[in-house]
């Protein structure tokens, strides 16, 4: 959830689930096409990954920032955006926003933390199927699963970089939105 774009929090919960599940199911499904060559196969999984994976994250999303409800898209897109690029607000009364976003942030990348060796698992899996593959398989399937080690390469090398720079922007945006939390508490004692 850290490195989905700001772009994902402008719509309601069905629209997040689609923008994130169309891509992903389209994804999968291109996989299938390639590995199986199956367009029947690549239907069914955007059919079934898409709405699955999309659903899944959207009711994430609603988990660790519940208070994006309370926002209107402009303001929840202003404060998503805000808190990515490390800028203040701006704004006292969306500072609330920011910081609560920030805290979801960092619950969200705890959990992923923990799934850690789940990703591992499954891509020394994928380094035996690839070289299964590549001994037995076809070229077409040997290319796709190695395809497949790649972007697990991608989840453990670059997500986790891409990450730590998002989060070291979200705490400048928590830090200035705690400060004008204070200046507002300040000015209406």
């Amino acid at each position: 959830m850290v490195v989905l774009p700001g772009w994902v929090w402008r719509g309601g919960p069905v629209r997040r689930a689609v923008s994130v599940g169309l891509p992903a199911g389209v994804f999968f499904g291109a996989f299938v096409l390639a590995e199986s060559g199956s367009w029947v196969g690549a239907v069914a999984a955007v059919l079934v990954l898409g709405p699955f994976y999309g659903i899944r994250v959207a009711r994430r999303m609603g988990r660790v920032w519940p208070g994006a409800r309370d926002l209107d898209p402009a303001d929840r897109s202003a404060v998503v955006g805000a808190a990515r690029r490390g800028e203040d607000i701006g704004d006292a009364r969306l500072a609330p926003a920011v910081v609560d976003y920030c805290d979801g942030l960092r619950t969200a990348r705890e959990q992923d933390r923990l799934l850690l060796w789940v990703i591992l698992v499954f891509a020394g899996l994928a380094v035996a199927l690839a070289v299964i593959d590549t001994s037995s398989g076809s070229t077409r399937e040997a290319w796709v699963s190695w395809l497949f080690v790649l972007f697990f390469l991608v989840e453990l090398t670059w997500w986790p970089r891409r990450q730590t720079r998002i989060m070291s922007r979200v705490e400048q945006a928590e830090q200035s939105a705690r400060r004008l939390v204070r200046q507002r508490n300040a000015a209406g004692e």
